[in-house]
């Protein structure tokens, strides 16, 4: 395996595995496999370490180059935004024109809205819980409903690094100290009323724009996980990190429907076995790397805050009542996760 990155910082990865001695001359005249070559893209840094989109990028190429697919594909990684928004890549991948974007699941629900029932406030206690509930059904009424509303496949759920939770200017303990806040959420509805009803002017942004936005003034804070905060470096620009806990955001490995059905069935079938492979792996590497991202924040002078999650939770229980009134699909996928114990 080879990775190489080109001028505009993109990681390549070719996965040709050649043995030492094998001389070009001798491949005069032999055929040659087509090697598959697929474009994938984060809007998270590239960052090895705190970066979901980079980790899951090297897990998957490691698991690539060991399986008997090896050498049939090559992936282009494109960090940062490199691609655009995250709502214009969602939308390239519904096209085909992005073949793998790895991303929480917030951002589908622009496309599909059920899918927006994994943003409502509370309702996982924690990954493992997540991972369970998964397993036992809560996953499938997504996947099919995203590969029915807009031609993207899940083939793999790992974890963001972390439960959301409130960086700001200001420490938060409670919901009274949110109001007036100008805090950044994700461009989606569910996640934007979670935060108003803790209490924030809750702020849409895409991602792209939260740093110099928050270096404005424009915000105040934003919500997301420890090691996307450090990756990213909000923590220059807002010093109290509040501990709500209000979402454990599932990641999703989004792949285009379009690139699946012109994959050949072997190719295809490995490589959907080595991006659940890396999903697992990815999950081991989130849930070490948030208790070390919260370290380094301390480092950078992060104030690091418990507050009345009890409160906050209390505020935002209406939501998942409304939200199944509105779709009443997503019943028995929030019965699947209640079901299954904290």
């Amino acid at each position: 395996m080879t990775s190489t990155v080109n001028r505009r910082g993109v990681l390549r990865s070719s996965l040709a595995l050649a043995s030492a001695g094998l001389a070009a001359p001798a491949l005069i005249g032999r055929a040659q496999a087509a090697v598959l070559k697929l474009k994938f893209s984060s809007s998270q840094a590239n960052d090895p370490k705190f970066a979901n989109g980079r980790v899951y990028y090297d897990n998957l190429v490691k698991q690539i180059a060991a399986s008997p697919i090896a050498g049939q594909v090559e992936i282009a990684f494109f960090p940062d935004n490199q691609l655009g928004q995250e709502i214009d890549m969602i939308n390239s991948v519904k096209l085909g024109v992005i073949d793998i974007m790895v991303s929480g699941s917030s951002i589908s629900a622009n496309l599909v809205p059920l899918v927006g029932v994994y943003d409502l406030g509370y309702l996982f206690s924690s990954f493992p819980q997540q991972t369970k509930a998964f397993d036992a059904g809560a996953a499938a009424p997504i996947e099919q409903a995203l590969l029915k509303g807009a031609n993207i496949r899940v083939i793999a759920w790992a974890y963001n690094f972390g439960s959301r939770s409130v960086l700001a200017r200001k420490a938060v303990h409670a919901p009274e100290d949110l109001a007036g806040l100008k805090i950044r959420t994700l461009p989606n509805p569910v996640i934007t009323e979670c935060l108003r009803l803790m209490g924030a002017a809750a702020t849409p942004m895409a991602f792209g724009e939260i740093y110099t936005a928050l270096q404005a003034g424009v915000l105040d804070g934003l919500e997301h996980d420890p090691p996307t905060i450090v990756a990213s470096k909000f923590y220059e620009t807002a010093k109290f990190y509040s501990l709500t806990e209000h979402n454990f955001s599932p990641l999703a490995v989004y792949f285009s429907d379009a690139t699946f059905n012109r994959m050949p069935g072997a190719l295809r079938e490995g490589f959907v076995d080595a991006a659940r492979k890396a999903a697992v792996d990815t999950r081991v590497h989130g849930l070490a790397v948030e208790k070390a991202a919260l370290v380094e924040l301390t480092a950078k002078g992060v104030t690091v805050v418990e507050c009345d999650r009890a409160a906050f939770r209390k505020r935002v229980l209406s939501q998942t009542d409304a939200f199944i009134k509105a779709h009443p699909d997503a019943k028995p996928v929030v019965e699947a996760i209640r079901a299954i114990p904290a």
